[in-house]
């Protein structure tokens, strides 16, 4: 008997939107989601009434299913609550969009698979039905809705005024003259960060930065990165880092005050990989003659040392969080090649990143895209890491505590930041500035 003959011969029968919405809750029940991520942040791909996703729906786009090896998709499923021992429904755009993960799992054992075959698209068009979203989704754009701009079309949640369009990356013009978004311009983080301790220039710099790039107070700016591999031994690992370098001009950019500055989710990559052109233009920025407002508009987006020491103070309601590896943390090392000390700060919070100070997997999905927010929310939230508290990110030197912030600016947590000196200011006098090392006696590793 073929998959797809067991797959309808033994998966149990659909499931209607009434049952399901009368199931929401049930601790016995995982609901997946098929549809791309952005779908499920809150787009509106198919032109649904409503975009975002399943309250309680765990993300799990269907093309995986071809691009992720084996081992990774078992680790995948059981992260997510899709084990044999639970019921189980998947939803998409349609019957014909959950067959792939349905018939995978029936094939594994499950018994207790149901599909939702109206699909999302009857779910968004009842207003009486609850629904999840990313509350800032409109941030973190997509490939297509960012083809579908540069065309001259007026995508949802299309800006209003003047557009700039960047290729971000760390003293790396070479990799933007090799090919680059058609109409993108190059920004090298160098312009917005001071080489002596990398961070964020004076407000007098910035403005002078900014008004060379054409950007104003009022300009939508979208910026992507290009991630390559490389390693930590490098002279400057940091230019492999694309996507992290296009968070952390988006911080800067928002703590000086331009007010809508987007990221494209997946960066480069995966404009290449939807077959998009590229192009090999050397585009040059036309300067303006004023910001439109005094730097610094967002003054507590990025905070200093004093400022770092106050949460530390408050334990209870704050929390000082290091977006570093687990060795970093423990003191094993400190992460770059510039910098000699290692350890942590004392009484900060880990909440990891990925496998090195470059790379942020335990941020992104496999396929290189923001991981689910919910997963990102529960981790911190085992972490005590939570939206009612202050909140600041650091790491070596803001980078990826730039990332992190960027997730939390999207969940329109309230009062966040980036501690810019991190690790690297704080390590310069541990006789002022408390150090631990060793592993802590109880601590978040999720």
């Amino acid at each position: 008997m073929t998959s797809v003959h067991r797959f309808q011969s033994q998966i149990a029968a659909p499931i209607s939107t009434a049952e399901l919405r009368d199931r929401l809750g049930d601790p016995d029940l995982s609901v997946v989601d098929v549809r791309p991520m952005a779908a499920y942040n809150g787009w509106r791909l198919r032109g649904e009434a409503r975009g975002g996703h399943i309250p309680g729906a765990v993300a799990f786009p269907r093309p995986w299913l071809e691009s992720v090896d084996e081992k990774e998709i078992q680790r995948l499923l059981k992260a997510k609550g899709i084990t044999p021992d639970r019921d189980v429904v998947i939803y998409g755009n349609g019957a014909g969009d959950v067959a792939a993960l349905a018939t995978r799992l029936v094939d594994d054992g499950h018994e207790r698979v149901r599909i939702h075959e109206s699909g999302w698209s009857e779910w968004a068009a009842d207003e009486a039905l609850p629904l999840d979203r990313l509350p800032n989704y409109d941030k973190l754009v997509h490939v297509d809705w960012l083809r579908r701009l540069l065309d001259g079309e007026s995508p949802e949640a299309a800006p209003a005024g003047k557009v700039l369009l960047f290729h971000v990356n760390f003293g790396v013009p070479e990799e933007y003259a090799d090919g680059h978004i058609p109409g993108a311009l190059y920004l090298d983080t160098n312009r917005l960060e001071d080489p002596a301790d990398w961070n964020r220039r004076s407000p007098q710099a910035l403005d002078a930065a900014l008004r060379a790039f054409g950007i104003s107070h009022d300009t939508t700016v979208i910026v992507y990165g290009r991630d390559t591999q490389g390693h930590a031994n490098e002279k400057w690992p940091g230019r492999r880092a694309g996507q992290i370098a296009a968070t952390r001009a988006i911080a800067i950019l928002r703590y000086a005050g331009v007010n809508d500055v987007r990221l494209l989710d997946g960066g480069y990559d995966w404009w290449v990989q939807a077959g998009y052109p590229l192009e090999t233009v050397i585009r040059e920025p036309s300067p303006i003659e004023r910001f439109g407002v005094s730097i610094p508009q967002g003054p507590d987006f990025i905070i200093d040392i004093d400022e770092a020491k106050e949460i530390l103070a408050d334990q209870e309601n704050a929390a000082l969080v290091s977006v570093r590896t687990w060795k970093e943390h423990i003191g094993a090392v400190s992460g770059y090649n510039y910098i000699g000390p290692s350890g942590r700060i004392a009484g900060d919070v880990w909440g990891n990143c990925g496998t090195d100070a470059y790379h942020m997997q335990h941020y992104r999905n496999v396929d290189n895209t923001m991981r689910a927010y919910p997963e990102i929310a529960a981790n911190w939230d085992e972490a005590g890491i939570t939206p009612g508290k202050w909140v600041a990110f650091y790491c070596g030197t803001g980078w990826r505590a730039s990332e992190t912030w960027f997730y939390a600016y999207l969940m329109n947590w309230q009062r966040i930041a980036v501690y810019d000196g991190g690790w690297f200011e704080w390590s310069q006098d541990p006789i002022k500035n408390p150090i631990e090392v060793g592993e802590p006696r109880s601590e978040f590793a999720a």
